[in-house]
Parts: structure tokens; sequence; C-alpha cells
């Protein structure tokens, strides 16, 4: 990724300053990000319900990396595998419906 060196000054309203910053926001960018792809002409896609199964997958990452560490120690012996595959399958399967192109 390239060092951002450059600076651009806009002129505008109060009230439509607000709106970029919002629609920024909407779409988990920086004002500065979001009007760089916006100028450019690339489509922003906004995936709806992605932000509550990415949270719930961060915390199966983050417990399966106390398992493992647990594992590596010793303390851990027996580990149901089953219920932590199933439980990524479901993730999976989500995350392919809510990226699903119509």
């Amino acid at each position: 990724m390239q060092k951002k060196t450059e600076i651009v000054t806009a002129r505008m309203t109060p009230k439509v300053k607000a709106q970029l910053q919002q629609r920024a926001r909407d779409a988990n960018m920086t004002l500065t990000d979001y009007l760089c792809i916006c100028g450019l002409g690339k489509e922003i896609v906004r995936v709806e319900g992605l932000d509550a199964l990415l949270s719930e997958l961060k915390a199966q990452g983050r417990n399966l990396n106390r398992l493992t560490t647990l594992a590596n120690m010793g303390r851990l012996t027996v580990l149901r595998s089953d219920e932590l595959i199933d439980g990524y399958a479901a993730l999976c399967e989500q995350v392919s419906r809510l990226t699903e192109v119509d």
C-alpha cells in the first residue's frame, strides 16, 4: 500500500460534509477512502448482516487460539472437534449467503 502524501482541499456546506461523513461511516470507511473510491467511479458494496457474523468469527478465532495454546501447554488433551467443525461450517454457510451476488 502506498503512503498517502498528497492533500486535497474542498469547500462544501456543513450539511454536505455531514452527509459525506455519514455515508463513509455507513460504509465502514474513512472519509478519505470513501471520497477516493467514489471519485474514481468504483462501486461501494455494503453487505448487511456481515458485522454480526464477523464479530462471531473473531470470537471463534480467539477461542480457537486459546484452545491451541492450552493444547501446546499440555493442559488440554481431549477436544470434541465435531462441534468446532459444525460451528465453522455454519459460519462459512452464513458468509456464502451474505456474499452471494443476485
